[in-house]
């Protein structure tokens, strides 16, 4: 059993090159993710397409609650700001929290201020 603990966003997990180079040489059958941006946090269908090309399957344990496109996006740019911050300031770093808040504060009222015009 191969296990990572890292950001779906990183390129440079051991245990995920681990998994793909043992799909390439068929010793699995399946790979299990909790969730899918446990494997990748953009671009989980391609990974599971390249598994699915050598024969393994790519099963994902606990299914998302649907989404709206809206909230999907807020939440992939607080990853993606979290990701930078962590990578410019240290990812315990006080001025990582603060401006991921900042982001989420802002990204909300947007979503806020589009519901009401729609209402309008």
């Amino acid at each position: 059993m191969l296990t990572d603990v890292g950001s779906g966003l990183s390129t440079n997990r051991r245990s995920l090159r681990k998994a793909m180079q043992m799909a390439r040489e068929r010793k699995i059958r399946a790979v299990a993710v909790t969730y899918p941006d446990r494997l990748t946090r953009f671009g989980f269908e391609y990974l599971k397409e390249y598994f699915n090309s050598f024969g393994v399957e790519v099963l994902v344990l606990n299914r998302e609650e649907d989404r709206s496109p809206q909230q999907e996006l807020v939440e992939d740019l607080l990853t993606i700001v979290t990701s930078f911050a962590g990578k410019l300031y240290g990812h315990r770093s006080h001025k990582v929290k603060k401006l991921k808040a900042e982001v989420k504060g802002a990204l909300e009222r947007l979503d806020t201020d589009d519901e009401h015009k729609a209402a309008e």
